[in-house]
């Protein structure tokens, strides 16, 4: 299994953010949970068999729907590129304790988007590739919460070393990746992909079991 390109960044970024100091073992232990439980679900509970690959590698939803995509690239501007930005400016303006808060949600999405390029190989079945963005999601709604009280609390930019504009934004962004993030796991993925995707899954389970019979 060769990373893809966009694989190969997020990977740079979860390097980056953890030889900053800017994410705690808990969030590591998070990434690496997720890689062993895959397998375990992989090999115990939701295996494949050839017989199924053909129907699952189908995605559950069309890829070429422009609502998902525009959906998909929201999801990237408000939740990646705004939050990395808005390190990397604090960073410039040295103060990395004001945005530390922000690691953790940006080192679990690039975790997230890692591992959901992992899922698609075709080792794993469909119910797999429905745990990566549910689980990180769920994980990554704690550490929006943490994100949000930090900002919340600042009290003023000479605590912080930061601008008020900054200050603002940090808010705004911690504010709506809090709302998006959650309307995502329980609006979408909980009551539409999931149900969608093992019904999927079971259905071609019963036909390929049917047709052995």
């Amino acid at each position: 299994m060769f990373l893809n390109f966009r694989q190969l960044n997020c990977l740079a970024i979860m390097v980056i953010l953890g030889a900053s100091g800017m994410v705690s073992l808990g969030d590591f232990g998070i990434f690496v949970f997720s890689t062993i439980y895959m397998c375990f679900l992989s090999k115990f509970a939701f295996p494949t068999n050839n017989s199924q690959d053909q129907a699952q590698q189908k995605p559950v939803f069309d890829p070429n729907s422009t609502i998902l995509g525009l959906y998909i690239l929201f999801a990237a501007v408000i939740g990646l590129f705004l939050p990395i930005l808005y390190i990397l400016y604090g960073i410039l303006e040295g103060d990395k304790d004001g945005i530390k808060a922000a690691g953790p949600h940006v080192f679990l999405l690039t975790s997230q988007v890692f591992m959901e390029g992992v899922s698609v190989s075709d080792r794993f079945s469909l119910p797999i590739r429905v745990f990566i963005p549910v689980f990180f999601n769920s994980c990554r709604l704690i550490t929006l919460k943490e994100w949000l009280i930090e900002e919340m609390l600042k009290v003023g930019e000479d605590k912080y070393g930061g601008c008020y504009v900054r200050l603002c934004v940090g808010r705004v962004l911690a504010v709506a990746n809090l709302v998006f993030w959650s309307y995502n796991l329980l609006g979408f993925l909980l009551p539409v992909y999931l149900p969608k995707a093992f019904k999927k899954y079971y259905s071609s389970n019963g036909s390929s079991t049917s047709k052995e019979d």
